[in-house]
């Protein structure tokens, strides 16, 4: 395995949240976090221990997922390169509500609550961005629960793979390859759904021509149909 060396300076000034600091703002934030490295499937946290920071994803990437008390698993969101996650933390510092996993070998920055707070009072606008992304993820995960609810599985699976498009699509020739591997066990965890459901619908797609799969690895190659897939409720 290669390790990569970073800077943490430079890495909190290519934030989204943070580049708007200054130069001596992000020195000092950067004395304060910590850089850890998690090999594939390594826990990074569990539901229920201390909400004591926000992370941020240097490289590689995160799954946050749930588990019932059958160990059914549902993934909840896939954080890449440039996400946070752990961020509820921050603000009430209570316990975490679901478990993050690595999905690969992945890069870690770690801001502490304590530590992070006098920047709160510093910089107000920063809590407001914090507060917008604490919002996206409210929004994602009622639209979650909504498809679980109100949608059968080929819709939901039509609106898993068109969200992973805005989120890992690369534009390739004749279509948009979905720049993450996943198995379809770790897909089905994703929308619901069991991995037969998932291999018989992907099947089914592949045939028609509205996606390929080539080693795991999926291209959209009808976007416009599974756009109307995805709105289908029944």
């Amino acid at each position: 395995m290669v390790r990569i060396a970073f800077d943490k300076e430079t890495v909190l000034s290519e934030h989204f949240l943070l580049r708007h600091l200054g130069r001596d703002e992000l020195r000092r934030l950067a004395a304060t976090t910590t850089l850890s490295n998690h090999s594939a499937g390594a826990v990074i946290f569990l539901k229920g221990d201390p909400g004591n920071s926000m992370i941020a994803v240097v490289r590689g990437r995160v799954k946050i997922c749930a588990h019932s008390s059958e160990g059914k698993e549902l993934i909840l969101n896939i954080i890449e390169r440039g996400g946070l996650f752990g961020e509820i933390a921050l603000f009430d510092g209570e316990p975490r509500t679901a478990d993050a996993i690595a999905l690969e070998d992945t890069d870690l920055l770690s801001l502490e609550r304590s530590k992070f707070h006098p920047f709160f009072k510093e910089n107000p606008d920063l809590a407001l961005r914090l507060l917008a992304v604490v919002c996206k993820r409210f929004r994602e995960t009622s639209e979650h629960l909504e498809d679980s609810l109100f949608r059968e599985a080929p819709s939901r699976l039509a609106r898993c793979l068109l969200r992973l498009s805005r989120g890992f699509g690369k534009n390739v020739d004749g279509g948009i390859l979905l720049d993450i591997k996943l198995s379809q066990q770790q897909i089905g965890n994703y929308v619901g759904v069991s991995r037969e459901t998932v291999n018989k619908q992907l099947g089914e797609w592949q045939r028609d021509g509205l996606i390929a799969i080539n080693s795991s690895v999926i291209t959209l190659r009808n976007k416009a149909a599974l756009e109307d897939v995805a709105l289908a409720e029944a």
